[in-house]
């Protein structure tokens, strides 16, 4: 016991000295305590013990009871705060999402302590914080690996383990520091001057656009809410801040409110006399176009482009911010996708990048430790590395994630251009792409560049009972998108026991975008496909008609249609699937057929506001609906109506059920009066479920679906023959 206080003063004595480093430098600086549960926790509450309880964060679920604590789904909310020292449990696992934003909390002169199993032992340990979000390969975790790899070169970083001597604490090199305090609210010259070209662009006769971009930690989103407040003090009377989420958006009405801070503030709203700053949703805000005049959209980079460019027609005056790399979306993706449709709507838009850090000094050890071990930094190929590229100059190969671990430079390639296809890459796409099973890496390659990345995950093959379940909604597995849709919702009893290859993901340089790089890379995969172990190559995306037609051309079939918008694209999901053995070819045709016969119904109900032209692409004229039940129809019913199937995923059989009742009066008779007003209100009118539950009185949407499913159970008791019934009943194990 002696022995072990010793060593924990030391390491205390240690923390203490690389903090006194840290604030002479405005700089962070990092702990690995590596070793047993017990010991890492001893070691960092002697720590914490130096500093005061309500600047210490705990990550953990295992934290001291007293301690002040975060479990890895909540750190994002608190993305914007502060805190001295900052210590992460790794040994319940690590979400590198949570670890890299929760490192973003720490200010300047402040620790993170980072407790891990014995180093030598984590990279095998299992990882429940990784099962969360795919199947984890069997073995070492190429991914720790790597991190720690990073660590043990990294600058300002310090290892100490339980059973070795307390290292030395080496002298850091040198880093120029900048520290800049202007005059007025800003914190940085970086921050007055965004400032400044923001009112300037809203002062100017007409306005104009103005984009500002930045690292996480250097302001922007205060720089919002300052220019926000002055603007209301002098002329302006409503300022709208629109972005993914009002949480999001929180740092601007926080920072507005201490300059207005004898306005009345509510969540999202502060009033002072007769001007506003208010919230309002991007969809919102597009449906609605209320008058404003000024419009902050904040973390730009997580709305679709789509969104972007509406909310850039409807509003002159207007700041678009977003983080160059970060955990809302990457601002390279962003500038690099809407940088064009500035340049074609409103010429005159101005840009800044914010580069000094707000909370830390610039050229901070830990900052650049955490964007190489999350491979925030990961860049692609210039223009001019790509001079000459034609399809001939390129070749196709498989990479494995054993390739990647060992070439840094492919790894961040690769990453770059996913990380560039797609807002919504974080730091577990990358553990992902490292550790999980059953994916794989097709790329494109130019000389020693890469310029097309496929990314394929394989799915299905899960036994006949969880099948089952999968259908009738009542279970839902991780990693296998295309089997649990077809079944749960285009209604393919026996879809999850096929075996699928799901192209995840697909990026092509943009300096080579149109090129056909795209379609050689499906082709190869197509044809390199093993038919032996897959059914079918599938894929699913936000519609466009330039999507569809891209994936149609290549002989993909469209399988089952989204009802809801996704976030990610503000369109709505398609799936498309494209048979690779006779299995798969009963399957796809039998999906296609499905979606034919719900369009129809689903177009006239939940998609009222599907764009028409590509409604008209995806209907089969040729393709005849039947007023007859078939199997498959009674299927529909009984599985709404005995089980937890969603009406609009059976909504074809439903409606032509309800549609033969109405012609027999003697049916809908017994049926008593709040009953037949729901028929009527939901499935003959296709009103809404709000209308529906305020016209018939019930509690809400759940009480509704109940009432239908049972109005449904007493329809196919009368019309269903009972042997049909009885033998699809059994087959679900209802």
């Amino acid at each position: 016991m002696p022995e072990l206080q010793s060593q924990l003063d030391a390491i205390a004595e240690l923390a203490a000295s690389l903090r006194q480093a840290a604030l002479a430098t405005r700089h962070r600086r990092g702990v690995i305590l590596s070793g047993s549960l017990d010991w890492c926790f001893s070691a960092a509450e002697r720590i914490s013990s130096q500093t005061n309880p309500e600047e210490s964060l705990w990550v953990s679920h295992q934290a001291p009871e007293d301690a002040n604590t975060l479990d890895h789904n909540a750190v994002l909310k608190r993305l914007g705060s502060e805190t001295e020292l900052l210590i992460y449990d790794a040994h319940g696992g690590f979400d590198a999402d949570a670890f890299g934003a929760a490192a973003g909390l720490i200010r300047a002169g402040g620790l993170l302590l980072l407790l891990t199993p014995p180093l030598d032992q984590w990279p095998a340990q299992h990882d429940p914080q990784a099962e969360r979000f795919f199947k984890s390969a069997n073995g070492l975790s190429r991914f720790i690996t790597r991190l720690i790899s990073i660590a043990q070169r990294a600058e300002g970083i310090v290892l100490i383990s339980e059973h070795a001597e307390i290292p030395q604490l080496a002298q850091p090199g040198h880093r120029e520091t900048i520290i800049i305090s202007p005059k007025g609210p800003c914190r940085t010259k970086d921050q007055a001057q965004a400032v400044d070209t923001i009112i300037k662009a809203i002062s100017h006769q007409h306005g104009y656009p103005v984009v500002l971009i930045s690292d996480r930690g250097r302001g922007k989103s205060s720089a919002l809410g300052i220019a926000a407040a002055q603007l209301l003090q002098s002329e302006l009377k409503r300022i709208i801040v629109t972005g993914p989420r009002l949480n999001s958006v929180a740092p601007v009405f926080e920072h507005a409110y201490k300059l207005l801070n004898t306005a009345p503030q509510t969540r999202g709203l502060i009033e002072m006399a007769d001007a506003r700053l208010e919230y309002i949703a991007p969809d919102e805000l597009i449906a609605t176009k209320p008058e404003a005049d000024l419009v902050l959209v904040d973390e730009a980079a997580a709305i679709p482009t789509p969104m972007l460019a509406e909310l850039l027609t409807n509003y002159q005056r207007i700041v678009f911010a977003t983080t160059v790399h970060g955990y809302e979306g990457t601002g390279r993706g962003f500038a690099l996708r809407f940088n064009k449709v500035l340049d074609r709507q409103t010429p005159g838009w101005q840009k800044l990048r914010l580069q000094q850090p707000i909370r830390w000094g610039e050229n901070d050890p830990l900052e650049q430790f955490i964007f190489d071990a999350l491979l925030l930094n990961a860049t692609i190929a210039t223009e001019a590395d790509l001079s000459g590229l034609d399809q001939s100059t390129c070749q196709i190969e498989k990479v494995t994630a054993e390739q990647l671990i060992q070439d840094e430079r492919l790894l961040s390639q690769i990453f770059g251009l996913l990380v560039l296809a797609h807002y919504r890459t974080r730091p577990n796409d990358l553990r992902q792409l490292l550790d999980s099973a059953g994916l794989s890496l097709h790329i494109i390659r130019h000389r020693q560049h890469i310029v097309g990345v496929a990314l394929l995950i394989e799915e299905g093959g899960i036994d006949e009972a969880l099948g089952k379940q999968v259908y009738l909604g009542q279970r839902r597995l991780h990693g296998h998108l295309l089997p649990q849709s077809l079944a749960t919702h285009a209604g393919i009893l026996d879809a999850p026991q096929r075996h699928y290859l799901r192209i995840m993901r697909i990026a092509i340089h943009p300096a080579v975008q149109g090129c056909g790089l795209g379609s050689k890379l499906v082709r190869h995969i197509s044809g390199h496909t093993d038919t032996s172990r897959f059914d079918c190559i599938g894929t699913s995306f936000g519609v466009t008609t330039d999507l569809f037609r891209f994936w149609q051309n290549l002989n993909f079939v469209p399988a089952r249609l989204g009802i809801t918008r996704e976030h990610s694209s503000g369109s709505y999901s398609l799936l498309m699937l494209h048979p690779v053995s006779d299995t798969g070819r009963q399957l796809t045709t039998m999906a296609y057929s499905r979606l034919q016969m719900q369009l129809p119904y689903l177009l006239a109900d939940s998609l009222p506001d599907f764009d028409q032209n590509l409604a008209a692409l995806l209907i089969d004229k040729t393709h005849t609906n039947t007023k007859q039940f078939t199997a498959i129809d009674w299927q529909d019913v009984i599985s709404f109506a005995y089980s937890t199937r969603g009406y609009e995923f059976c909504i074809a059989a439903v409606t032509k059920l309800v549609d033969l009742a109405m012609r027999e009066e003697s049916v809908i008779n017994k049926l008593d009066p709040q009953q037949q007003q729901l028929l009527q209100i939901r499935v003959v009118q296709k009103r809404s479920w709000a209308e529906a539950v305020s016209q018939t009185g019930l509690s809400g949407r759940g009480a509704a679906i109940a009432r239908l499913r049972q109005t449904m159970q007493r329809l196919a008791q009368h019309f269903c023959p009972d042997e049909i019934r009885s033998t699809i009943k059994n087959s679900l194990d209802l």
